[in-house]
């Protein structure tokens, strides 16, 4: 067996696609999504490597035409749920002894596969399941996941190299072992991206995995799903079931080898999930691992210094892009009265310009959110606002469910800071505003910082650079995302390592050496050379 200490190829973030008029990938994608649409999925989970079929059909329909059958995906319950715990314990031996080059090679060859070959196919059925555009879903299904995969590689190489010094005569090294037992991922709709880390991350550790998406996005999962398998993952290592959330934790969280839990999705149900773990600690081999990141409700603040162009640019897009429903989305804004017309009057240009509809059509900036409750939650939300007297609509506040689950981007006033849309996640694309007496920076960042438990993403503007200064070390504690002159949006892994504290999370941040030493168990071997024989040591010598 020949042995060597590797190099990895060079690992650079994946180049976006513009899909512009007339360009090459435009053409080649609208192809891509007009076969998907015309439906007849089957899609099966994936247990030990096995199509799995149950019959018990769900629909898939696009949130933007729901009238539109894509297929079917198939239900399982919770004999499935053990059939993956059972294949991702055998399948564990061999997986995390296998050389860790070998790990490497099929998630860079799974990165390639997504970027290149499969390219269209993951956009396409993004797009069509999860109601994204052209351009976000490439940054994000395509450019994130491959990033993910490709950096965690590096991630997991640099880790490897982290070694303890060693005295003359001896030995240290550190073994990084994976987790006894199974990992359980629990996925959200809203990135494909991270549906696919959630899962790839400790597997590449040699873990294996029971990996449970959201029912909105179970189609990019089961393309993810024969990626990896094309690419070369062993059966068993990561197995795809389709079941209910309480089905799911009534077997994962009282099976002894449960070994880690990677989540991103709502903080009601990670505090659920962290409660019913510390009441099973007695029933597992190890404590568990637990990861995740969970809700926000992202700021932007501004001074009284800050141009009003970039705020307004930095609202439409951090609040409206993918219909709000990024767990960075901006949901509360804080803007000085003596630059609050002018915002005001940016946004609503860039509001009556902004088209709303189908992905199919490119120039549609936002689509539909992701299905009929979140649809009904936010226009409660609105017509909360509208007949309340410490709120005002101003901008948007239409929706329509009639064909799809459209929400048209929407700005409410807030009369006072704590009102209900400055507090609590919508998860949509709603924007509250609080307008701030000039001068009172202070005292607004204090209301800030109190308002909500969460603390994932925040932006602050300012042309001052001591009122910067001011402003990163009062807010400090308020997301573990900051963004300076820019919205909170937009973390690009290797560069913007991505997650939050407080109520939003473990902030292991997602895509960096500090999410996969969560997966792993360290041991340190010390290794003497030659040993000694004589018990005594020279200090109990008779002079």
């Amino acid at each position: 067996m020949s042995i060597g200490i590797y190099k990895l190829p060079e690992v650079k973030n994946e180049p976006v696609k513009s899909y512009a008029p007339g360009s090459p990938e435009r053409k080649s994608l609208q192809s891509k999504l007009a076969e998907l649409s015309k439906g007849g999925l089957d899609i099966p989970m994936i247990i030990n490597g096995k199509e799995v079929r149950t019959n018990n059909l769900h629909d898939i329909r696009p949130p933007h035409n729901h009238q539109h059958l894509l297929g079917h995906y198939h239900q399982g319950d919770a004999t499935h749920v053990q059939m993956a715990i059972d294949a991702a314990l055998a399948a564990k031996p061999a997986w995390e002894a296998m050389n860790w080059e070998s790990h490497a090679a099929i998630f860079l060859k799974a990165a390639d596969l997504i970027a290149g070959k499969y390219r269209d196919d993951f956009n396409a059925v993004t797009m069509m399941g999860q109601s994204k555009n052209a351009f976000q879903a490439e940054i994000d299904a395509v450019c994130e996941l491959a990033d993910f995969y490709r950096f965690n590689v590096r991630n997991m190489h640099q880790l490897y190299e982290m070694q303890p010094n060693s005295a003359p005569g001896m030995w240290n090294r550190m073994v990084w072992r994976p987790l006894e037992g199974f990992i359980f991922a629990l996925t959200p709709f809203n990135f494909t991206a991270i549906a696919g880390n959630l899962g790839g991350a400790p597997a590449l550790m040699g873990n294996t995995i029971v990996w449970k998406p959201s029912k909105t996005a179970v189609y990019s999962a089961h393309l993810i799903m024969k990626v990896l398998q094309e690419a070369g993952l062993p059966d068993g290592v990561m197995n795809l079931v389709y079941c209910g959330g309480r089905e799911v934790a009534d077997v994962v969280f009282n099976h002894r080898d449960f070994a880690g839990l990677h989540f991103t999705g709502s903080t009601g149900v990670f505090n659920g999930m962290w409660k019913t773990i510390a009441n099973n600690i007695s029933k597992y081999k190890s404590y568990p691992r637990i990861v995740g990141e969970t809700g926000g409700k992202d700021y932007v603040i501004a001074d009284e210094t800050a141009d009003a162009k970039q705020i307004a640019t930095a609202l439409i897009r951090g609040a409206f892009e993918y219909q709000g429903q990024k767990c960075s989305a901006a949901s509360r804004a804080y803007i000085p009265a003596n630059i609050w017309g002018d915002v005001k009057k940016y946004m609503a240009d860039d509001l009556s310009k902004i088209k709303v509809g189908v992905v199919e059509d490119f120039t549609n900036f936002v689509n539909a959110v992701i299905d009929e409750d979140s649809f009904d939650n936010l226009a409660k939300a609105i017509d909360n606002a509208k007949a309340s007297p410490d709120a005002e609509v101003i901008l948007g506040g239409h929706y329509d469910k009639s064909k799809g689950y459209f929400i048209h981007p929407t700005v409410i006033l807030a009369k006072k800071p704590d009102y209900q849309t400055m507090v609590e996640e919508l998860f949509g694309p709603v924007l509250t505003v609080y307008v701030y007496e000039t001068g009172k920076l202070d005292e607004t960042m204090d209301i800030l910082d109190t308002t909500t438990d969460y603390a994932l993403t925040g932006a602050i503007f300012s042309a001052s650079r001591a009122s910067i200064e001011k402003m990163t070390k009062r807010l400090m504690h308020t997301a573990g995302n900051f963004y300076i002159n820019d919205k909170p949006t937009g973390a690009v892994v290797d560069q913007q390592p991505f997650g939050g504290g407080r109520a939003s999370g473990t902030n292991d941040k997602a895509g960096s050496i500090f999410n996969l030493l969560r997966w792993v168990s360290p041991q340190c071997i010390k290794e003497t050379f030659v040993t000694p024989t004589d018990y005594m040591y020279p200090n109990f010598l008779v002079d």
